[in-house]
């Protein structure tokens, strides 16, 4: 049972461990705590999506590294940290400085990200230190540097519900950034307008009054033909331009090279010309106007110069440092904000300075009282990756992430860290595909038992606390790696009582002489006390003695962090993907998130529920493409690449461009065999940032031909005693159960007891119809069932047969209806699309027949999208289509 540190009346306020929102979160309650929105949180005010109301649910010790572990045997945390030294020693000592890297995460907190870029690049001297947010946020970062002259978020999340237009180009935020979007939807009113600019047709679209489903890879295109229309239209604000900006010509040239007319535009991102213009006018007439954009522009190999186009457009009209007009990149992870204030970029120094920036090195080292800082900059992660496979890199320590999932090459990710010398994992999950390769894993605390601080998309730092103790002999990151050096002989440089020991000294750093060149300055929180410190309410930096409540905007004043306090525009010319279709791969490959899962899904996965929406790895395809390749919904197809390949269950998606496919990102093999979103996405990457790719990628689509389909329920922690050409693992509260595919015909009744693990008590079979169904009970409770069809959309759903297997033990009723895999007075949902209140898509469906024809009569009749609001797309969906009526109109109807 798990045992809140304290039970106060009101909880302990924490932060959501998801996106980069920042929502906070209270845990109240003893025994499993209660998680829900914390109401005086700015970023959320109350709010959670169906995630962040779930965490309560994947706490605890299940699947926990609990202790240290060497060379497979669990050994005490002095001999662990001793192993870690030394190999880190003889590495240094033997091959030099950069034959050591880390790579860290955006999960980190701030506090763990600081003294881990202080060991590696201060004491043990190696540059080569990365982190995950390399794979989202670095080219925002870099053209934030081009730009403003730092890595600087101009706006805060009031901006975007003051905008009278907002733009979101590359972002899914209904799924990736939810209670950002309900904050969206809740600021809707009379005259506001929203683009939508994203190849696919999302969960978002339904806010849009314009989508623009552009050619993947045209975002460059599309904002230099905007700077040429606001030119053309006297959009521009000539006195700013000419106070506050350099490069304008230069870049208005390269623009009308690149799109010289919206028709050439429109030509070269396949839209229609009147969307283009339609796009262009709302810009150009008004002025309170947000641009979002995430990882759809971020992930590219035009990535930094798609950015800069988007605030290429901002800073020609002014429209930034003011109420409701900025380019605001909406950051991926909790704290990625956070890890770059540290320096967790390869190419940066702590306290926002970069190894370029003259004396900078000198300033850190004589802060940290080290000999020196290393040379730099370091490898950036793909990179830093290929030195593992080439050899060069001799001990490997990686933090908190995933990276045999979540990078490119995922295959070749894999062989580098076989062949790696010595591979340190730290992390709170025992199994995951990276820890398979460590020879040293290091039991970390989870999101409960941690303490430190996160900085949110709107440079917002807010305190992480905790309020569970740590599981088994699992310590804090940054007292693992002080651990580690005072090993090293740096004791008194790592002398830290706590993370508010290290917060201070970060917070010293930002302020160290720094007079106001550096714009990251939270100075004003260097001298707060212990208490102070717990009692931190959210802030926005920068922090100091002028502005020592935070600061909600910069640039107000049209000074910006460049050495002559001017903006840069930065000329983009089109560069577009490098990966073309061809007759081998002729479709085009997407990836990206879903609503109810969160990266490589160690955490989202301990939560039953968070499993419904979408339970096994999936393809969106056209339904033009369905029909050419043979595919139909529900089957099974399989996505082959340059690199490896996919397999997972088809939907069919008009919503997706016609050569195109949509992956999710999350699936791994813990959960899936060849469910790899990575194995399809190659090592290119973006020449300024290095960030890789990930929205672009080709393969051949063909129909994977299964002989049968399954759904397998056994009692949890049982061991495996079967083998599939495909399987897909979906953990419930007291079973496993997993989606099956063959390519062979079974004798079922000869091998059912291999699948059951001994005789079933009940069986039925028709051979006719390709059916058997078995189930296996033991002292009256049920230990394992199997149903096999030929048609998957023929196999019922497992609800009920889960929580058969919750019961101590089955009247003989129950025991009838197993077979049958629901009680006969039991109501079929069917599939899951609330997952806030497990509303079905059959009880939707009998509600709108019997008069529920509007969301707002379904939120009252069945609740369904009255949490966190993420399934009212596919409600309004399912209304359309079961309810007479008009279709909404594409161009000017906001949804409700």
């Amino acid at each position: 049972m798990l045992v809140p540190l304290s039970d106060h009346e009101n909880g302990t306020k924490t932060t959501c461990p998801y996106c980069g929102v920042g929502c906070g979160v209270v845990a109240s309650g003893a025994g499993e705590p209660e998680i829900t929105g914390d109401d005086s949180h700015p970023a959320n005010v109350g709010r959670l999506c169906v995630k962040g109301a779930s965490l309560g649910e994947t706490l605890g010790d299940d699947g926990r590294l609990l202790a240290p572990k060497v060379d497979g045997a669990t050994v005490a945390w002095p001999e662990a940290i001793d192993t870690v030294a030394d190999a880190i020693r003889t590495s240094v000592e033997t091959h030099g400085p950069a034959s050591v890297a880390f790579y860290l995460s955006g999960q980190l907190l701030t506090e763990d990200y600081y003294v881990a870029n202080k060991l590696a690049k201060g004491f043990i001297g190696t540059p080569n230190v990365d982190t995950n947010s390399r794979l989202c946020m670095s080219s925002a970062v870099a053209a934030h540097k081009r730009a403003f002259g730092g890595d600087l978020v101009p706006g805060c999340y009031e901006d975007i519900e003051l905008a009278n237009l907002l733009v979101l180009a590359g972002s899914n935020a209904a799924w990736a950034h939810p209670v950002l979007y309900q904050r969206m939807k809740a600021s809707a009113r009379a005259g506001r307008k929203v683009v939508v600019i994203d190849p696919r047709q999302t969960a978002t679209s339904e806010l849009a009054d314009l989508h623009l489903a552009l050619k993947p890879g045209t975002d460059t295109i599309l904002f230099n033909g905007l700077l040429v229309w606001l030119a053309a239209a006297g959009a521009i604000d000539g006195a700013f331009v000419a106070d506050h900006c350099h490069g304008f010509q230069q870049t208005l040239a390269a623009a009308r090279a690149a799109a010289p007319t919206p028709a050439a535009v429109a030509e070269a991102c396949d839209l229609p010309q009147e969307d283009v213009e339609t796009f262009y006018r709302w810009f150009s007439e008004e002025q309170r106007t947000v641009t979002a954009f995430s990882q759809g522009i971020n992930q590219s190999v035009a990535g930094t110069d798609k950015c800069n186009a988007i605030i290429n457009c901002h800073l020609a009209t002014g429209r930034i440092g003011k109420p409701g007009a900025c380019p605001f990149s909406l950051t991926g992870q909790p704290n990625a904000m956070g890890g770059r204030e540290v320096g967790g970029l390869a190419n940066t120094l702590a306290a926002h300075m970069d190894y370029d920036t003259p004396g900078a090195k000198d300033r850190v080292a004589r802060f940290w009282r080290c000999d020196s800082v290393a040379d730099g900059p370091g490898l950036k992660a793909v990179d830093l990756f290929d030195a593992v496979e080439r050899g060069d890199i001799k001990v490997l320590w990686v933090l908190a992430t995933n990276p045999a999932v979540s990078l490119p090459e995922s295959g070749r990710i894999r062989r580098a860290l076989a062949q790696c010398p010595t591979v340190i994992v730290s992390d709170c999950t025992q199994h995951t595909d990276t820890t398979e390769y460590a020879n040293i894993l290091l039991p970390a605390v989870g999101w409960g038992e941690k303490d430190g601080t996160v900085t949110n998309s709107e440079r917002r730092i807010s305190r992480q606390r905790r309020f569970l103790p740590p599981a088994g002999e699992a310590k804090p990151d940054w007292w693992i790696l002080s651990a580690v050096a005072g090993r090293l002989g740096y004791r008194e440089f790592f002398d830290y009582d706590g993370p508010a020991d290290i917060f201070r000294e970060h917070a010293a750093l930002s302020g160290f002489e720094n007079r106001g060149e550096r714009a990251f300055d939270i100075s004003g929180l260097a001298d707060l006390n212990d208490e102070a410190y717990d009692a931190l309410v959210p802030t926005q930096w920068p922090v100091t003695s002028h502005a020592d409540a935070g600061t909600s905007r910069l640039f107000t004043d049209g000074q910006f962090a460049t050495a002559d306090g001017r903006a840069r525009l930065v000329p983009v010319e089109t560069r577009l993907p490098e990966q073309s279709p061809d007759a081998e791969f002729p479709m085009i490959i997407n990836t990206g998130r879903i609503r109810d899962q969160w990266h490589t899904m160690t955490r989202t996965a301990l939560a039953s529920r968070l499993l419904a929406h979408r339970s096994e790895p999936f393809m969106d395809v056209h339904p033009k493409d369905a029909r050419a390749l043979g595919v139909e919904e529900n089957g099974l197809a399989t996505l082959e690449g340059d690199h490896g390949r996919f397999v997972g269950r088809v939907h069919i998606n008009p919503g997706q461009r016609q050569g195109e496919v949509f992956l999710p990102i999350h699936w791994n093999r813990q959960f899936t065999g060849d469910g790899l979103a990575t194995a399809l996405t190659s090592s290119i990457v973006d020449p300024v940032s290095g960030q890789p790719e990930a929205k672009h990628g080709r393969a051949r689509l063909t129909r994977w031909p299964a002989r049968w389909h399954g759904r397998l329920l056994v009692r949890k922690n049982r061991p495996r005693r079967w083998q599939a050409d495909y399987w897909a693992m979906q953990p419930l509260e007291a079973c496993s159960s997993w989606w099956l595919a063959g390519r062979t015909n079974v004798d079922w009744p000869a091998m059912v007891q291999e699948w059951l693990g001994g005789a079933p008590q009940l069986v039925m079979q028709d051979e006719r119809q390709g059916r058997f169904r078995a189930a296996r009970l033991s002292q009256g409770k049920l230990e394992a069932v199997l149903m096999v069809e030929r048609d998957p959309t023929l196999l019922p759903p497992v609800d009920w047969l889960a929580d058969c297997f919750t019961r101590p033990e089955l009247d003989e009723a129950t025991r009838r209806c197993l077979l049958a895999a629901r009680a006969v007075d039991t109501e079929d949902i069917g599939a899951l699309v609330c997952s806030c209140y497990q509303v079905g898509e059959k009880q939707i469906c009998r509600a709108i027949e019997a008069g529920a024809t509007s969301v707002a009569r379904l939120g009252e009749e069945l609740q369904c999208g009255t949490g966190c609001g993420s399934c009212l797309p596919e409600l309004r969906g399912l209304v359309d289509k079961h309810s007479a009526g008009s279709p909404r109109t594409r161009v000017g109807e906001h949804a409700g």
